[in-house]
């Protein structure tokens, strides 16, 4: 039959595997960029935020893709990101809090607080690291070690500088399309697949962990020569909860996702544990546990 009124144009979600398939960037970015123009119009602020900072996080990674889109879409969503940052959200107010509470700790007990949080990363890492380019996040359960290490004692030079170059991955993992271009995924017993790039919330919860342990190796220096240590890095806290992953999946308002809640317990509950009177064999038990802990379950 013919079409008498001309081809019908895709949506962007629709848009959005095309452009995967065919490797055009520049064209993922404006789909991305449309869905969060789109829910914006509609009212759904948590799905704007999601759809907005991936866009970003892609016309920001290469500066071919950048010139491509624009500097017109550029500053809109640039613009339109900044606005959300006000708005009462679980991406702004759950990391603002941990701030305010992080105020209270001593930097070591801060930063014990963010070795938990991250340990809870370690076996949603293993699984990610069979996706191609994303190797690194396999290492996280001896990055996880290793810090709990160097709080006890001295690392060698080997140790500290895979730290070093485990950070220095994660960050370059951002500008990699197999974060963000590929739509790689991963099985999710009894929900949806979980994407590489829903890592990217959080303000992208691989660059936490890089901040954390650049921040970490900051610290370790600054001891070493009877210095004052850097403010420890508070972003890893919030990193487990994976909003993105809820959000573009469906699963309702992320404040009231049983998951979301069972993290938040598990937040607050570390809090309480690293401002008590601890012993590092108790931390280690924790670390242990969490290290082994299914997140998404």
């Amino acid at each position: 039959m013919f079409n008498l009124f001309g081809k019908k144009e895709s949506s962007p979600k629709d848009r959005l595997a095309e452009c995967q398939r065919k490797h055009d960037w520049a064209g993922l970015a404006r789909a991305y960029y449309q869905l969060g123009v789109d829910a914006l119009n509609e009212g759904d602020l948590n799905k704007a935020n999601l759809w907005l900072h991936r866009a970003d996080t892609i016309y920001s990674a290469r500066d071919e893709v950048y010139k491509k889109v624009g500097e017109e879409l550029v500053d809109d969503c640039s613009e339109r990101i900044g606005e959300l940052e006000d708005a009462p959200l679980l991406y702004n107010d759950v990391p603002a809090l941990i701030e305010e509470k992080s105020e209270g700790l001593r930097y070591e007990k801060v930063r014990v607080w963010g070795l938990l949080s991250l340990a809870r990363l370690v076996r949603l890492g293993e699984q990610l690291a069979s996706l191609p380019g994303c190797e690194a996040l396999g290492k996280l359960g001896w990055a996880v070690d290793t810090v709990l290490k160097s709080f006890q004692g001295p690392l060698t030079k080997e140790e500290f500088q895979g730290l070093r170059d485990l950070g220095s991955a994660l960050y370059q993992l951002g500008d990699d399309p197999a974060f963000w271009g590929m739509g790689s995924e991963i099985p999710v017993s009894g929900g949806a697949p979980f994407q590489v790039f829903d890592f990217n919330g959080l303000m992208g919860i691989h660059l936490e962990i890089d901040a954390y342990l650049d921040s970490h190796l900051g610290m370790l220096c600054a001891l070493a020569d009877e210095e004052e240590p850097p403010a420890p890095e508070t972003g890893i806290i919030a990193g487990a909860l994976m909003p993105d992953y809820y959000i573009r999946t469906g699963m309702g308002k992320p404040e009231e996702n049983p998951r979301i809640q069972a993290e938040l317990q598990r937040i607050w509950s570390d809090y309480e544990f690293a401002g008590s009177d601890i012993t590092w064999e108790m931390i280690g038990a924790r670390v242990a546990e969490y290290k082994k802990l299914d997140i998404l379950a």
